[in-house]
């Protein structure tokens, strides 16, 4: 009893570990898919899909499959374990590519078989009421499903085909040697050597050890032996038995019931098919640390985009067309007038700043149109940046965030001029201060030009000196007027050009901030984010694969 719940606890404790090892494998597969070869991405989600189904099924069964070539012994061997004449043996044995199954405690085990493919004409209960002839031995095997396949070497593709299907849903793989041809390169080159992950979930069987001399029956043992340890399977024990006579299949019979009570061999082999392709997969993708963009790199794509954009010509024009504009309204009026005949440089640039001069609204093209060596410096820094963010990666990804890096680089131009064409950089609005200096130089030429008037009139009067000429300190208030008006807006203009120089100034700033920032928005959404999908992708695979091989 205390060795069933120690069992059960295991079972518990390994499924969850290889729940685990299949998240992360699967989470790799989807991270990987588009990226690394379709052939082992495709085999990593066969094997989620086939480890996530055993793992719904019933873990108090052990699937064990006797497995050999033609002439092996494995029928002969399968019965000897169960004690009845289920499969057929030499020139008995049937066409059918189907395999058999004999299952020791049906409870639980329908939908297993079911998912294992295995008809029911070809199962069999083995402590069935029709039984009668059941040993108590036989009862150490509770929970095995013992299945025999057909030959792996048969000429029936079909047979091949059924093999291959089983020998990858198997808890356990007992492989029948035939001690004339137990060195044929067929069983070791398709299915030992290639199964060095597997080798926990494997045993190596000898049969028709009667057959053999007993003085030559050690040393052919060791030669396989060596053959396993050089397929590289040094674990994977060997037992030589005689199904004809019985020798030896007791002790097979109790290690494969000692692995089933263990209750460990489903969650082993799950863990080794996670474990192998996972590593294959790992080799493919490379060991380089995950990495991210930097930021001096996006700055400098970013810059170099502005530039392809005509960003700082525009600047350069918001800036001359704000000085312009703001002397126009702090300048002396007549003074103001005759400068407003100059073009804006932002007019001469053939933008539209919009019906509130807020926004680069296209006529034709938002922005100057990117010049050659403009284009190529972003070329450049595309190139330099998924360089920089792919050194060291393997070939898949080197590949992929150099195609992410470009992907998208043909919409250029429409998504810049969209961009800044969007953006708000009010290079046509006059400051408030400057408002306010406009009104008083208005007033001032209002006064200049009445006191013009008003002198006039007393100078024809003869009157401008009169006593009752109203003055100010001893000067006719008429000059005062004129004079004054003169002189202050004149003055005035002079004092606002420092404050016009620091105007300008503000607002090319307030544009470049703005109009680069529309930028990097492109930057980030044509190369930035396409490239750190590659590399959230890259992390994503590292990570699973690390918790797959955990």
């Amino acid at each position: 009893m205390t060795s069933t719940i120690e069992g059960a606890k295991k079972l518990v404790t390994r499924g969850t570990e290889s729940g685990a090892r299949i998240d992360g494998l699967d989470a790799a597969a989807q991270a990987a898919r588009g990226r690394l070869d379709d052939a082992i991405v495709d085999e990593a989600q066969e094997v989620v899909d086939r480890a996530t189904g055993r793992l719904r099924l019933s873990a108090a069964h052990t699937v064990v499959a006797i497995a050999g070539a033609t002439g092996s012994g494995k029928s002969s061997t399968f019965n000897a374990l169960t004690g009845l004449e289920l499969s057929a043996v030499g020139v008995r044995r049937p066409t059918t590519s189907w395999a058999s199954a004999c299952v020791w405690g049906r409870e639980g085990a329908d939908e297993l078989l079911e998912w294992l493919g295995i008809p029911p004409r070809h199962q069999t209960t083995r402590d069935s009421m029709l039984d009668t002839g059941r040993r108590e031995s036989q009862s150490e095997l509770d929970g095995v499903v013992l299945l025999d396949l057909p030959d792996h070497d048969s000429t029936e593709v079909a047979h091949h085909l059924e093999v291959d299907r089983l020998v990858a849903l198997a808890d356990l793989l007992v492989w029948v040697l035939d001690p004339q041809k137990y060195a044929d390169a067929a069983i070791h080159d398709r299915y030992l050597a290639p199964s060095v992950a597997h080798q926990d979930v494997m045993l190596v069987v000898l049969n028709h050890i009667d057959t053999v001399p007993e003085e030559r029956r050690d040393s052919m043992l060791a030669d396989i032996r060596r053959l396993l340890d050089a397929d590289g399977l040094d674990r994977v024990p060997v037992l030589a038995v005689s199904a004809r006579n019985g020798t030896g299949i007791d002790e097979l019979r109790a290690e494969i019931a000692r692995r089933a009570a263990d209750k460990q061999s489903t969650a082993a082999r799950i863990d080794a098919d996670v474990r192998d392709v996972a590593a294959r997969m790992s080799e493919e993708s490379g060991d380089a640390p995950t990495r991210a963009l930097s930021a001096e790199r996006a700055a400098a794509l970013d810059d170099a985009f502005a530039k392809a954009a005509g960003v700082p010509v525009v600047v350069d024009a918001v800036e001359r067309s704000t000085r312009m504009a703001v002397a126009r309204a702090t300048d002396w009026p007549i003074a103001g007038w005759i400068s407003g005949i100059k073009p804006d440089p932002v007019r001469k640039l053939d933008l539209d700043l919009g019906s509130d001069g807020r926004q680069l609204a296209g006529r034709g093209r938002a922005v100057p149109r990117t010049t050659q060596v403009q284009r190529a410096r972003v070329d450049t820094e595309v190139r330099a940046l998924a360089d920089e963010v792919s050194d060291g990666l393997r070939r898949p990804w080197a590949d992929a965030v150099h195609r992410a890096s470009v992907s998208r680089l043909d919409e250029l131009g429409d998504r810049l001029d969209a961009a800044l064409a969007a953006t708000e950089i009010g290079a046509s609005r006059t400051p408030a201060w400057a408002w306010l200096v406009r009104v008083v130089q208005w007033l001032l030429l209002a006064a200049a030009v009445a006191g013009l008037g008003w002198t006039g009139v007393l100078l024809g009067a003869g009157k401008l000196s009169a006593p009752e000429t109203p003055q100010v300190a001893g000067v006719a208030l008429a000059l005062v007027l004129l004079v004054g008006g003169l002189v202050l807006g004149v003055l005035i203009g002079l004092v606002c050009r420092l404050g016009v120089a620091g105007a300008g100034r503000r607002r090319a700033d307030q544009a470049d901030r703005e109009l680069r920032a529309a930028v990097a928005d492109v930057s980030r959404e044509l190369v930035v984010t396409p490239v750190d999908t590659e590399l959230t992708a890259y992390t994503a695979v590292r990570t699973g694969l690390g918790r797959a091989l955990s």
